[in-house]
């Protein structure tokens, strides 16, 4: 048990921490200065920042006036909350803040109305230089427009309302400074490192997370980083160089594509991963997705995990009508159409599935969640877009379904565990769009 010294230390540390650290200042760097990558995107630096912080995902609801907040998102073991209106609308936005105020929220999570829960991905916008923060609440303040709309109260019992507490989570789990370059890497690596890591905040997602849900590494230095973490019934896969769930088996090429069109040789962007393209990664300058592409591709693997090899066995069977296998013929019916046979897809149209680093992710999440809801469809500048996957909730049982991927995930070369009948039930359940909507409910984005 704590001691009352204990405690009280804790106390004051958290009312030092809630304290104005003051605006950081930060010299021009082209590493952390967006302002050339804005002009060759065609947009003012402040629209480009709030295009690589992926603002609308989150403050921008379907049908909603833009950047008005009202997402609903989920707050582990607490309850749910609202984004926030971020237009310039002085009595439900933001209007009345300050710049000082404006980078306090951003990188403090901290407002003139209390603290905030880091749903709001502050532990990364931390990392953000003051140019671009400048840029960006200019933005905010002069190109956006105000939208009178109040902000939604939160759905967390006030006995579960530890918003107080927040200041000793930053104390234990925040670190508010902002990127310093490496001098031992290259320009363009460290370009990507401040995209990824903050900006971006890729860690959000795809970070694993502690006792105290915080991202359990926040940059390249942490093994964690980036390591993969389940998600509201989706599993955001590892980014480092794992060479089956991971991605050791890209190239810069194959990462820049990736991020340019929601697709590459390997797969497709699923899930929320596609709201990341549509909305912020095919906005970027060639530069800025080519710097990310080299940072993704630095980061080492954490485990061995062999190597991938095809193999023809099941197409040859799937060919000659053979449906020995379970799964085999409803992958047939249901799949076999987009996927082909063979497992390898219509690149870069339909994504494999040999070989796919989703399809080997230990956590089947996704591809459950995938087969029973489907997807979106990427919007692409580069060709027709990706044909989105329909859902098969309706049409296939939780059988047919754990079957169906059990036998795409032992085919062709992939090796990855079996999928119980009781995952795609629970998952089934807990996504039905007729009982609630945590399929659209996200911790994170």
């Amino acid at each position: 048990m704590p001691t009352l010294r204990q405690l009280a230390t804790l106390c004051l540390l958290a009312v030092l921490a809630a304290c104005d650290a003051g605006v950081v200042s930060t010299e021009s760097n082209p590493a952390t200065n967006s302002a050339s990558n804005a002009q060759a995107a065609g947009l003012s630096q402040g629209e480009y920042v709030a295009r690589l912080g992926n603002c609308v995902a989150c403050h921008t609801v379907e049908g909603g006036e833009p950047l008005a907040g009202g997402l609903e998102m989920n707050v582990p073991m607490l309850g749910n909350i609202y984004t926030t209106n971020i237009t310039p609308d002085p009595e439900t936005g933001i209007g009345n803040y300050s710049f000082e105020d404006f980078d306090r929220a951003m990188r403090h999570g901290q407002t003139p109305q209390g603290r905030m829960y880091p749903a709001m991905p502050y532990t990364s916008y931390a990392k953000m230089s003051e140019q671009d923060m400048r840029a960006l609440y200019d933005f905010l303040m002069n190109e956006v427009e105000a939208v009178n709309q109040a902000n939604l109260p939160p759905e967390i019992p006030g006995w579960k309302n530890v918003r107080w507490a927040m200041g000793i989570w930053n104390l234990l789990a925040h670190d508010n400074r902002p990127y310093t370059p490496d001098d031992s890497q290259s320009a363009q690596w460290n370009r990507g490192a401040y995209l990824v890591e903050g900006l971006g905040h890729c860690g959000a997602c795809h970070t694993p997370r502690g006792l105290l849900l915080q991202e359990k590494g926040l940059d390249s230095s942490d093994s964690d980083f980036l390591a993969g973490a389940p998600l509201d019934f989706w599993s955001a896969s590892a980014l480092n160089g794992n060479s089956l769930s991971g991605r050791g088996r890209w190239d810069v090429e194959d990462h820049a594509e990736f991020l340019r069109s929601g697709r590459n040789r390997f797969g497709t962007a699923v899930g929320t991963m596609v709201e990341v393209i549509n909305n912020s990664t095919r906005h970027m300058s060639d530069a800025d997705i080519n710097a990310m592409a080299v940072y993704l591709d630095s980061l080492p693997a954490t485990e061995d995990q062999g190597t991938f090899t095809y193999d023809a066995t099941q197409r040859d069977r799937l060919t000659s009508l053979n449906f020995s296998a379970p799964g085999a013929q409803v992958y047939y019916e249901y799949c076999s159409n987009c996927h082909v046979t063979s497992g390898l897809g219509y690149y870069p149209y339909q994504p494999p599935l040999a070989g796919n680093p989703g399809v080997l992710d230990e956590d089947a999440s996704t591809l459950i969640n995938m087969t029973l809801n489907g997807s979106l469809r990427i919007v692409s500048s580069a060709g027709p877009a990706t044909t989105d996957m329909p859902y098969f909730r309706q049409l296939l049982n939780d059988q047919q379904i754990a079957d169906v991927l059990t036998y795409i995930r032992s085919s062709w070369g992939n090796d990855a565990s079996p999928v119980s009948v009781q995952d795609v039930a629970e998952i089934r359940a807990a996504t039905d769009p007729t009982q609630n909507d945590d399929i659209f409910v996200l911790r994170m984005k």
